[in-house]
């Protein structure tokens, strides 16, 4: 286990996305984190408005891809699913989320789940800088993507507020929090991929939990038109 956390104080994945729809790819990666990094929940947080894409057209509402989300998780008590995206309109950064979330989770360590391409692309995110004085990070990459300087792929602004600990292959933050890189089993299954599928009348059974595809059929999500 390579994750930072204070003792005494329990352990918070926060993984947020579009889950447009949710499938089994996204509940495989939470429980790989969840194994690697100790944690004792991981919270999924459907978006309500991203900041750095706009959904599809004809996308199901956001009571819609919550509601799936829970079907999804549904028995195990290790997950569990927020509307807290949905109770602020606008533009949700993660900074502000986080911060909400520790005053909601005052007793927590935070490790928040990202991508290798989102991360390459920090410089760009709200605020970016104040993301790691607020969470741990675990950033999940394919099998074989290796990077031999892992200090290389942090914004120049803020590199020397890290240091390369080889022995774990993290990167430790001033503030105690730590960037961990978690290699995933890859699945290639993406939500534009079901709803291209969906939308052309085709199985998506062994893709997504059946409780999903069941909410799905029944209210006749993703028949229109797919548009990309």
């Amino acid at each position: 286990m390579t994750s930072a956390a204070t003792p005494g104080r329990q352990r918070l994945g926060v993984f947020g996305g579009a889950f447009n729809p949710i499938h089994l790819a996204h509940l495989r990666l939470a429980e790989e984190a969840r194994e690697y990094c100790q944690l004792d929940q991981v919270l999924f947080l459907p978006t309500a408005a991203p900041p750095h894409k706009t959904l599809p057209d004809e996308s199901p509402s956001f009571a819609q891809r919550l509601a799936m989300v829970a079907a999804a998780i549904t028995g195990n008590p290790a997950f569990s699913v927020s509307d807290l995206e949905g109770k602020h309109p606008g533009k949700n950064y993660s900074v502000k989320i986080l911060e909400r979330l520790h005053s909601l989770y005052p007793d927590y360590d935070f490790f928040f789940l990202i991508g290798m391409d989102s991360f390459r692309d920090l410089a760009i995110w709200y605020d970016y800088r104040r993301l790691f004085a607020l969470t741990n990070l675990v950033v999940t990459r394919r099998p074989g993507v290796e990077c031999d300087d892992l200090l290389a792929l942090l914004p120049v602004a803020i590199r020397p507020e890290f240091c390369y600990d080889p022995t774990g292959k993290i990167l430790l933050h001033v503030s105690g929090n730590r960037v961990i890189f978690l290699e995933e089993t890859y699945l290639d299954i993406s939500s534009t991929y079901i709803r291209q599928l969906l939308s052309g009348g085709r199985s998506v059974r062994y893709l997504l939990p059946t409780p999903v595809a069941e909410y799905i059929e029944q209210h006749a999500l993703y028949r229109g038109r797919e548009r990309l």
